[in-house]
């Protein structure tokens, strides 16, 4: 069994809980490490004002001993702040769901009798604690050389222009340093303003994200079954996300308007042995398996679900028409879900690295990593004779 993430909480409960199963002994963990994944996640602009409340630090309490993971699960929590001041107050009946929330169908699949219930476990304060765990995943990568990252590449009609000269850390560097967490300076700007606009107009905006993974071995995933292809564990990871509705390895869609030969990567040759392509199209898998490129995947996101101008629904308990009443959200949440869309990569990433090396511990791991199979000529030794299925 891999990796393995329950998470636990509601938006204005006491607190948020995370139990991340299946890590390997002896992996260096600290609070710090969690905690500054943590802060990004609460940073960009378009934030709304849940963010001036909370101040999330994960306290650690189980899975650790003097630094290192046990091999045991790993327990996190973070406390909810805004608990307070929710936690002695009647609370008022809310019975009009929201267009593009879970109220409604949240009361359908559970029988909810008031739909704030929905609201509390399917609110995106839950990601607080894929990030902590993502933070992890991170870190257990980064033993191996494997670096998680992502940056906003459109926000509303505002999209980036990069180039190919702008290697993938350089981009996410200057990501970073972006508060719409966007490497293009200029589609910065410009997006800036695009969601200054959208809260004087009080509407929301959604984006475009990608997330790579770099240095990622080739040989991971599978394509022996459905339920193991890589490029079907990501693209499933990314949309479970709240607000995700779409996601793409590569440039699928806009290969899907061109033939074959201009799709492609073509295997050359590197020296007397390596193999590689000059051309990365297929996002860095093949057959559902890394091909040893960086890992691309292009994330769409909504605009967010709770805007301040009223939109029509039903009163269920009253059977009549009725305005939707505003929630407190962000104005554009689309720099903020890079590093839970970096968390979710991680975790994915990490879980097929341990599939395909095994062992309890790090110190297990290291060695089958660097025996593991290269695309180079010495790696895939071919018989080269005629063979038979020979079934029975």
């Amino acid at each position: 069994m891999g990796l393995r993430l329950l998470t636990a909480g509601e938006s204005h409960g006491p607190g948020l809980t995370a139990i991340l199963e299946g890590l390997p002994a002896g992996l260096p963990l600290t609070v710090e490490y969690i905690n500054a994944e943590l802060r990004r996640r609460q940073e960009g602009y378009g934030s709304g004002g849940r963010m001036n409340i909370e101040r999330d630090a994960v306290q650690i309490s189980a899975g650790i001993a003097a630094g290192l993971t046990t091999g045991a699960p790993l327990a996190m929590h973070v406390e909810n702040r805004d608990y307070k001041n929710w936690r002695d107050q009647d609370i008022k009946p809310m019975t009009t769901p929201r267009p593009g929330h879970a109220d409604l169908t949240g009361a359908i699949k559970y029988g909810y009798r008031d739909l704030r219930i929905a609201l509390e476990r399917a609110s995106a304060r839950e990601t607080t604690m894929r990030v902590a765990a993502g933070a992890v995943c991170k870190r257990l990568l980064d033993e191996f050389g494997i670096v998680i990252g992502g940056y906003v590449i459109q926000i509303g009609r505002v999209t980036a222009s990069l180039s190919h000269e702008m290697d993938y850390l350089d981009r996410i560097r200057r990501a970073e340093a972006s508060d719409v967490r966007c490497p293009d300076a200029a589609a910065a700007e410009a997006m800036h303003a695009e969601i200054h606009q959208a809260k004087v107009d009080k509407d929301t905006l959604g984006g475009v994200i990608e997330v790579v993974a770099l240095r990622v071995p080739p040989g991971l995933g599978s394509h022996v079954h459905y339920d193991r292809r890589l490029d079907a564990k990501i693209v499933g990871a990314m949309v479970s996300v709240h607000a995700m509705k779409g996601a793409e390895i590569g440039p699928a869609f806009e290969n899907a308007g061109k033939r074959g030969s201009e799709v492609h990567d073509e295997i050359v040759l590197n020296g007397d042995s390596a193999l590689y392509r000059r051309t990365n199209r297929a996002g860095g898998l093949e057959g559902g398996i890394t091909t040893g490129e960086p890992i691309v995947c292009r994330v769409a996101m909504k605009p967010i679900s709770t805007v301040m101008k009223a939109l029509g629904s039903v009163n269920l308990a009253t059977g009549q028409a009725e305005p939707t009443v505003y929630e407190r959200s962000d104005f554009c949440a689309t720099p903020r879900a890079v590093p839970i869309l970096e968390a979710m990569m991680a975790l994915v990433i990490a879980d097929a690295l341990m599939e395909k090396l095994g062992g309890d511990s790090i110190s297990e791991m290291r060695p089958r990593f660097e025996a593991l199979r290269r695309a180079r000529l010495e790696d895939l030794p071919m018989d080269n004779v005629e063979w038979r299925f020979g079934y029975p």
